[in-house]
């Protein structure tokens, strides 16, 4: 494995020289005349201790290739002779946290990795696999019809995952649980050669990695900006309601998000919503609607949120909202003031279940197509599911190479 080029300093010392190793890169200003803030989200770790610094994440590229490189190192390690039975079902366990789509979905291809190709190289090594889910709500894919989610749950048992509910991970951190037997292999020399996770109803549980898929939070970028205030000119601003009399040049602005999540407010054209601060007095008079929005300053995807509608954390939602917000700037007929707000169009929910099978559900639930329609399962939606993708890619060339790799 890559080992850290500062293991063998001391702490201070490793300190030191990491931080000699930082530098600030240069700034300086932009103009604009149209600004998107659109910088997405991290993901939730709730403060729990040890996930930051060793659970891998779904996040970009970067992340999918630590995780490919890690459980080929996985396997490399539990195929040493000299790796003991109990190491390799440690080394050989991987967790995974958060039981929604991309973490199930996760789960289930690991499952197909696993019986489809890590079979032909290490056929020793895959009785001793074990995928294990925790989530702490009460049943995963909460999100999907409850038809659905016991199709799913039968597939996911039949795959041999283990799903675990209503579970609280409380730690997570490199070696093996105490008290473990870890003779036969040189831990004391890699410590991260497996983890322990510690679930508050279990205990400690020795995984070989641990995969997190728990929600979002904020960019910090979106915390610094709401949590400052700002003098603007009147001509940037778009006052609410329209016929409000025009505020003074010194007043200050404040950005609007959302209590629950943290994330940009924005109006039907994904303008970013302001609260006048003039004085501690009419800062309260204010709290409960904006003051006015900027006109040329949009945010959208994860870190915008819709002031009086909720919609749903997904691919598809920036997607719709991407298209919609670069269709009006880039129009020279109507002007973004007239032009009707952005609606949001429910394509239904996918994920794939393993073994070429998947769950689509119908757009619009109890209120649309969903009433008379559940949606569809196992061979029939994976079609659907790969097809959906396949047309989704951005060239042809992509359309044609997808498939091979398939």
């Amino acid at each position: 494995m890559t080992e850290d080029r500062h293991a063998h300093e001391t702490k201070s010392h490793a300190v030191a020289e990491k931080t000699k190793e930082i530098r600030k890169g240069q700034r300086w200003d932009v103009d604009y005349n149209k600004l998107v803030i659109s910088v997405g989200c991290y993901v939730q770790t709730f403060g729990t201790k040890g996930v930051k610094e060793h659970a891998y994440f779904l996040k970009d590229i970067g992340d999918a290739r630590r995780i490919r490189k890690r459980i080929l190192e996985l396997f490399e390690m539990g195929s040493l002779p000299t790796t003991s039975h109990e190491m390799k079902k440690r080394l050989l366990r991987f967790a995974v946290v958060g039981g929604g789509p991309t973490g199930m979905e996760f789960a289930a291809e690991l499952s197909d990795l696993v019986h489809m190709d890590l079979r032909k190289i290490y056929p020793d090594l895959v009785s001793t696999v074990e995928i294990i889910v925790f989530d702490v709500a009460p049943r995963v894919l909460s999100m999907f019809d409850k038809s659905l989610g016991d199709y799913a749950m039968k597939i996911y048992k039949r795959e041999g995952i283990n799903i675990k509910t209503s579970y609280h991970v409380e730690e997570l951190r490199p070696g093996s649980p105490k008290g473990a037997q870890v003779q036969n292999f040189r831990e004391d020399n890699e410590p991260e050669s497996c983890y322990t996770i510690t679930t508050k109803e279990e205990g400690d549980i020795g995984i070989g990695m641990c995969v997190w898929s728990t929600g979002n939070m904020m960019n910090p970028l979106v915390q610094k900006t709401t949590s400052k205030t700002h003098q603007l000119p009147p001509s940037s601003l778009r006052l609410i309601p329209s016929e409000s009399p025009t505020p003074d040049e010194n007043c200050t602005w404040t950005i609007d998000r959302n209590e629950k999540t943290g994330a940009l407010l924005v109006d039907s054209k994904f303008r970013l919503q302001l609260t006048q601060s003039l004085s501690s007095q009419s800062k309260s008079d204010n709290l409960s609607t904006p003051g006015a929005c900027l006109a040329n300053v949009f945010a959208l995807g994860d870190n915008a949120s819709l002031r009086n509608h909720v919609l749903p954390a997904t691919a598809q939602t920036a997607n719709q909202q991407a298209r919609w917000l670069a269709k009006h700037l880039n129009s020279d007929t109507r002007s973004l003031d007239d032009c009707p707000g952005f609606n949001f169009k429910d394509m239904g929910v996918m994920t794939y279940l393993g073994d070429a099978k998947a769950l689509v559900q119908a757009p619009g639930g109890q209120k649309g197509l969903g009433r008379w329609f559940k949606g569809l399962r196992g061979r029939a939606a994976w079609l659907v599911w790969r097809g959906a993708y396949l047309g989704l890619s951005v060239s042809w060339r992509n359309r044609v190479l997808i498939p091979i790799y398939w």
